[in-house]
């Protein structure tokens, strides 16, 4: 599996699906943990992956100042029309075609790099990791969010795919087809924590994300009040053994310690 290096075909769809209340859950979640840890004076911020932007105009609108990176020239263009809808946050906004394996190992570092939804396009989880580590910080912050290798197949029983899901999980799979129909490759918070460590982070508690609520479709259209229940317990399961575990998606996060001092 190669890098993915142009969403022009598949924009609308992944659009579509950050809009709905499956997709605005994925954020929801990712944004209170990412917010609760960064501090809350303005930093510099590395969204690396950044699709149509919708975690840079969070962080945007939270007072950080953001780069936000992305290889597609159509997802860079749906992020620029967004923030000329959002004039105030334009200014801490700045848009960068790059994808990680061309993101500079040496340079300024962030206070926060975040990666969200983008390895599992990838083929090389260690070598993207490097670049993304070494443009952390002393004191700042690593987030990355993933596909989650341990719920493969969840997803397909819970739909009732139960072919599907039994082959999956009897040959321990680490692809499967993802929301926008393409294949995508998980990894395992382990596995990334490792990682981190390896690149003198120190790992913080990780979250599982959609554990109860994945089976949807994206025409899944809950009223206010059962969007907030559910994002509630999602909440409460993220970080939660064992539920956590069955997230389809799993974001790690992990902090560089002052120089001079490891993990």
């Amino acid at each position: 599996m190669g890098t993915l290096t142009d969403f022009a075909t598949v924009g609308p769809a992944y659009t579509a699906h950050s809009r709905a209340a499956r997709g605005r859950l994925r954020h929801d979640l990712v944004a209170r943990r990412l917010l609760a840890e960064l501090p809350p004076d303005p930093v510099r911020i590395l969204d690396a992956g950044c699709g149509d932007g919708e975690m840079t105009l969070r962080l945007a609108a939270a007072g950080h100042h953001v780069t936000a990176a992305d290889p597609s020239t159509d997802m860079l263009a749906r992020t620029a029309r967004r923030l000329t809808a959002r004039p105030e946050l334009a200014q801490r906004v700045r848009l960068l075609q790059v994808g990680i394996d061309e993101l500079p190992i040496a340079g300024e570092p962030f206070d926060a790099v975040c990666c969200h939804g983008v390895l599992m396009y990838l083929a090389d989880t260690p070598g993207s990791f490097t670049r993304l580590a070494a443009l952390v910080r002393s004191g700042g912050l690593l987030s990355v969010l993933t596909k989650n290798r341990s719920a493969i197949g969840f997803r397909e029983a819970l739909r009732g795919d139960y072919p599907a899901a039994l082959h999956l999980i009897e040959h321990g799979a680490d692809t499967s087809i993802g929301n926008l129909g393409l294949a995508t490759r998980g990894d395992t918070a382990g596995g990334l924590d490792r990682l981190a460590a390896e690149h003198g982070l120190t790992p913080l508690n990780w979250q599982g994300i959609r554990v109860f609520t994945d089976h949807h479709d994206d025409d899944w259209t809950p009223d206010a009040d059962t969007y907030t229940q559910a994002l509630e317990t999602e909440w409460a399961a993220s970080t939660r053994d064992p539920y956590r575990h069955l997230g389809r998606l799993v974001h790690t996060l992990a902090r560089r310690g002052p120089a001079g001092v490891t993990p």
